[in-house]
């Protein structure tokens, strides 16, 4: 993901951002060359395979864009108070700021509507494998994203209810991803 910024980025105000991107990057690359790769064994079948690529990916797509709208929330709240830092002023203009956020969103959302898609079709038993409220939870995120993708097309949201609404789908997903595990050793004690 790190890489396709880069690229994307390239000759724009947008690549001051990557700062924040990079360090994120390396710190995931550390972690798993440093993590034992014992699930990745576990893991059998391209399909189950490609559905956790593809479910990654759009976590790291929607977590860059919330990283994207905590900047786009402090460069608001910094113009607003006209207190302008030189952080500020080498960032790009808010309004291509929001529009790389809703881009990130939208790139995020398709590939977490191909994560709901590709786990409907191969997952084979939800029950016996504890993916129940992992699966409740993706399907609730990918509705917040959905009425923000909605909202911003047909109500024009912009600015803190954009980012009020990516917080939100990203924490349900957060919750998703890691709370399952949580939901399932301590709420239901297995």
């Amino acid at each position: 993901m790190a890489t396709v910024m880069t690229i994307t980025s390239a000759g724009s105000r947008a690549r001051v951002l990557l700062a924040m991107i990079w360090p994120i990057a390396l710190l995931a690359a550390a972690a798993s060359a440093l993590v034992p790769n014992a699930t990745a064994s576990a893991l059998s079948g391209w399909q189950i395979r490609l559905h956790v690529v593809i479910a990654l990916s759009a976590y790291a797509l929607l977590s860059i864009a919330a990283l994207q709208a905590v900047v786009v929330a402090w460069q608001e709240r910094s113009l607003r108070r006209k207190h302008l830092s030189l952080a500020l002023r080498a960032l790009p203009p808010l309004s291509a700021m929001e529009e790389l956020l809703f881009q990130y969103i939208i790139a995020g959302f398709a590939l977490l509507t191909l994560t709901v898609l590709s786990g409907a079709l191969f997952i084979e038993d939800w029950m016996a494998q504890h993916l129940v409220h992992k699966t409740v939870l993706t399907i609730l995120a990918w509705v917040v994203f959905g009425m923000l993708i909605f909202g911003r097309w047909r109500f024009g949201w912009r600015g803190r209810t954009a980012v009020n609404w990516t917080l939100a789908g990203m924490g349900v997903l957060l919750l998703g991803f890691f709370g399952s595990k949580l939901v399932l050793e301590l709420v239901l004690a297995r």
